[in-house]
């Protein structure tokens, strides 16, 4: 627990990093721009067929109607944005973390090994960066599919809550415990921590997952109005995305680098 709390100080005086804050433009634009594009040029038309499915559904077309009645039109106008904000948010998060995990962590990590583990040799093998992405990406569509199959149990308010965060604190750890471990680690000592330090690891990623659900306050801060600015508040939200996985990205590189650099010295006094 001491060392989870001491790599999150350190992580936090990184993350304010003028640095850092700028390799955050990167994903930025990347998946900022691409969100903002699909916004821009299909937003009314992803609205309007989420509000003819729900029409042809008896029961939903019956409570519209009752909302109309009852003079909410407001209310009844947005219900369908917000069905396509919902969905979209999820992808935009996915894509957000695999975005820091493949273009910032390489940095993020060589700024931790530089300043503190200036002696932590490389050992990572060459391919080690692609199967991070290629990680990333399994792992994250297996998060989506986790998300799509839980998603009649958020009707149950404690539940709607909960589960996403395991989801999203499992991708996070899966994630980030190897991408900041590939090119530092052997393989072998790379399972080895990942196994023998996988519940602090998995705390760390549910922190991550709750401060992933801060960005989604946008939503709740500017109520109904703010859909009209979907797609523009959606690229706020992957800039304010991307410093939480930037910042996760470096909390996870100050716990597993040092638990790396404890073992190969534990390694070498055995040895002698």
């Amino acid at each position: 627990m001491k060392a989870t709390f001491d790599a999150f100080w350190r992580a936090l005086a990184y993350a304010l990093h003028p640095a850092m804050l700028l390799a955050s433009l990167i994903p930025l634009v990347l998946a900022g721009g691409a969100v903002f594009a699909v916004g821009w040029f299909w937003w009314e038309d992803a609205v309007a067929a989420v509000r003819a499915s729900l029409e042809q559904w008896e029961l939903v077309a019956t409570a519209l109607a009752w909302l109309h009645a009852v003079g909410a039109d407001a209310l009844r106008t947005a219900v369908a944005p917000m069905i396509v904000v919902a969905l979209a948010v999820p992808v935009v998060v996915v894509l957000t973390l695999v975005l820091v995990a493949a273009l910032m962590t390489p940095a993020l990590v060589g700024r931790v090994v530089a300043r503190r583990f200036p002696d932590l040799a490389a050992r990572g093998t060459a391919s080690a960066w692609w199967q991070g992405v290629l990680r990333s990406i399994g792992c994250a569509l297996l998060s989506l599919l986790a998300l799509a199959a839980t998603m009649p149990l958020w009707l149950i308010p404690p539940l709607a809550m909960l589960l996403p965060t395991l989801i999203w604190g499992w991708l996070a750890a899966q994630v980030l415990a190897f991408d900041v471990l590939a090119t530092h680690a052997e393989p072998g000592e790379r399972r080895t921590l990942m196994h023998r330090h996988r519940w602090p690891l998995l705390a760390m990623g549910i922190v991550t997952g709750l401060l992933g659900t801060l960005p989604s306050l946008i939503w709740v801060l500017t109520g109904v109005a703010g859909l009209v600015l979907a797609p523009l508040l959606m690229v706020v939200a992957v800039w304010l995305y991307t410093l939480v996985f930037a910042f996760a990205t470096l909390w996870f590189a100050h716990y597993a680098l040092a638990l790396l650099h404890a073992l190969r010295a534990a390694t070498v006094s055995s040895g002698a």
